[in-house]
């Protein structure tokens, strides 16, 4: 790939870990490389606009984590994306991944998004991001994974869980969903469609509409900003003022306000909405709870506005939703 000829869009990191599935890791890179080559016969551009995609192994002589790989190795690093591929190993020989985490924790607090597939969860976990969060692995892991890190929601019924700032995967070849997960994000729906038809898979999530993505904005450099976004998505059924939002960074309510809609493009409480909509899309798809706990459990005591709500945000009222996305 010609680095000089193509725009990076986004650049997505692929962690090498002890005993970690490599067909996974060059699966992926192929895939992203293979996304790069349609955008330009989707948009008839005479550019393309490159998916980066770099390799990251932990040097077990200093505890460091160094680039190993990087399809456009003559330009900065910036990360979009960092995923923890599946393990080849059962969980219960996986050795300790704290370099690995410590490493995740410090791109997560710059605004880069994390991913895991499959066994890759039990990385993620360790970083402690996913701690009162819902997340998916595989199957037969679920339980162990639930045992071992016990403030997790494990849902092991669904190939992809889209927290926004968190994305999980479910089975070992459920890298395939995340990657078309990803190249939707960063490229659009109609390079996802484009690189499944040529890969000769079934794209994830294929009876979603578009206004139902949220893709929230982790990289626009305002540390105080995300660190209400990180607050706001691990803690969405709470009850969030304003005043209280500003106090948590330090800020007059006025100037939190203005840094907040210029980083994420949202006022915090449309940012809010937007989340809590998320999370009950995922319960209406994933569970068989009654609308009204659902709305409760999001953060809505009124379950008529929660309705309403919804049916701006979705474009359907949420039992429409149900009926057509449900897995139950």
């Amino acid at each position: 790939m010609n680095s000089a000829k193509n725009t990076v869009v986004a650049e997505i990191g692929l962690l090498i870990y002890r005993d970690c599935q490599l067909a996974a890791v060059y699966g992926l890179s192929d895939m992203f490389r293979i996304a790069t080559d349609w955008a330009i016969s989707i948009s008839g551009e005479d550019r393309k606009l490159a998916i980066r995609v770099s390799h990251w192994k932990v040097n077990e002589g200093d505890d460091t984590v160094e680039c190993v790989w990087d399809s456009h190795p003559d330009e900065p690093h910036r990360m979009s994306y960092l995923i923890a591929p599946p393990s080849l190993v059962m969980p219960a020989l996986m050795t300790s991944m704290k370099v690995s985490a410590d490493w995740m924790n410090t791109l997560y607090n710059k605004g880069v998004t994390l991913c895991s597939v499959c066994a890759g969860a039990f990385v993620l976990a360790e970083t402690g991001l996913i701690n009162h969060r819902r997340a998916t692995t595989h199957w037969a892991f679920a339980q162990t994974l639930a045992d071992r890190f016990p403030k997790i929601d494990v849902v092991a019924e669904k190939m992809v869980i889209d927290d926004g700032d968190i994305i999980t995967a479910g089975g070992i070849l459920a890298w395939i969903d995340l990657g078309l997960t990803l190249i939707e994000k960063i490229s659009g729906t109609g390079t996802m469609h484009a690189t499944a038809r040529f890969l000769l898979v079934d794209p994830p999530r294929r009876e979603q509409s578009p206004y139902s993505v949220f893709i929230p904005n982790f990289e626009h450099g305002d540390s105080k900003i995300l660190l209400v976004q990180h607050h706001l998505h691990a803690c969405y059924s709470e009850q969030h003022s304003i005043e209280t939002m500003a106090e948590r960074v330090s800020l007059s309510p006025r100037t939190f306000l203005r840094h907040f809609q210029k980083a994420t493009g949202l006022r915090p409480t449309d940012y809010l909405q937007q989340v809590r909509i998320m999370k009950a899309r995922d319960a209406l798809e994933l569970t068989g709870r009654a609308v009204d706990v659902i709305a409760w459990e999001v953060g809505y005591t009124d379950s008529s506005a929660f309705r309403k709500i919804f049916r701006k945000i979705m474009g359907v009222t949420p039992s429409q939703h149900r009926q057509r996305f449900s897995t139950e």
